[in-house]
């Protein structure tokens, strides 16, 4: 039996791991069996093909195998920028997808540069494709923009990553107004960014108020589904003894916050085989 993704937040470290190689041996035979069909049928199977590579890229990154998880994205982005050229509306949302899954494992790898292309390019996309669509694509561009703010903040550019960061928490904030249940969860996440990148640019009462925002949040996720979020509220209140004005300045730099229970590939396509991993996606 695969693992669902609520399976593997509730396993211990060794289950995780062995959940885990099951579901890489899954999404493996899926893209074995997606490249045959592809090569006689690619019209039909190309689109498939490209949804399993990102599947295996997800697991294999999972696994710590970074360099063939990036192989296996890259080789889904190329394929759907491909199909993109000819089908734009059907393949533009999926391929910055897979430009924030590549952006993700290029930064793990310390290519920061190549991080930030793959990263801005997901942003002008969904930035385009939320102008006609906003409903459905406006949650990928304020992940789209966290991953930017993460990006440009590895490279030192703070103030350019301060701006990607807060689009992204305005974005969170109007889709929860609406979905809370969804969206909570991302809006707490991006306030906890949002507190490091104005503590990073000196503004610690600013950054003390969005860390206290996203606590606040995560207290109240917590009452619910204490599991899957009592280790972000742990996370969120390190970052705001760090912020405090009165912490003197911690030497300790809090890592860039993300969603529990997830990969740090951004997004992932539902696969609707069996025999492959149901992945979350906000």
């Amino acid at each position: 039996m695969i693992p669902t993704a609520g399976d593997i937040e509730l396993a211990t470290p060794e289950q995780h791991r062995h959940q885990l190689e099951q579901a890489l041996a899954a999404s493996q035979e899926a893209v074995d069996l997606r490249r045959r069909l592809a090569q006689k049928r690619p019209d039909d199977f190309l689109p498939d093909l490209a949804m399993g590579l990102n599947n295996l890229g997800t697991c294999l990154s999972d696994l710590g195998r970074h360099e063939e998880a990036l192989a296996a994205s890259q080789e889904a982005v190329d394929i759907l920028r491909r199909l993109a050229q000819t089908r734009p509306d059907a393949f533009l949302p999926d391929l910055a997808g897979s430009l924030n899954n590549i952006g993700a494992m290029l930064s793990h790898l310390g290519r920061r540069e190549e991080a930030l292309t793959a990263s801005q390019e997901a942003v002008d996309i969904n930035r385009r494709l939320a102008q006609t669509r906003p409903d459905t694509v406006l949650p990928d561009l304020a992940m789209s923009l966290t991953n930017l703010g993460n990006s440009l903040s590895n490279l030192g550019q703070r103030e350019q990553a301060l701006v990607a960061t807060q689009e992204a928490v305005d974005i969170y904030r109007r889709l929860a107004q609406t979905r809370p249940d969804a969206v909570l969860p991302d809006l707490a996440m991006s306030l906890n960014n949002l507190g490091n990148r104005l503590s990073n640019l000196g503004q610690r009462e600013q950054a003390l108020v969005a860390t206290q925002e996203a606590v606040d949040i995560y207290r109240r996720l917590v009452q619910t589904r204490p599991d899957a979020f009592l280790p972000a509220l742990a996370m969120s209140l390190n970052i705001l003894a760090t912020v405090s004005p009165t912490s003197g300045g911690a030497s300790k730099r809090w890592r860039q916050a993300r969603r529990p229970s997830t990969s740090e590939s951004a997004w992932r396509k539902r696969d609707p085989t069996p025999s492959s991993p149901i992945w979350p996606r906000a």
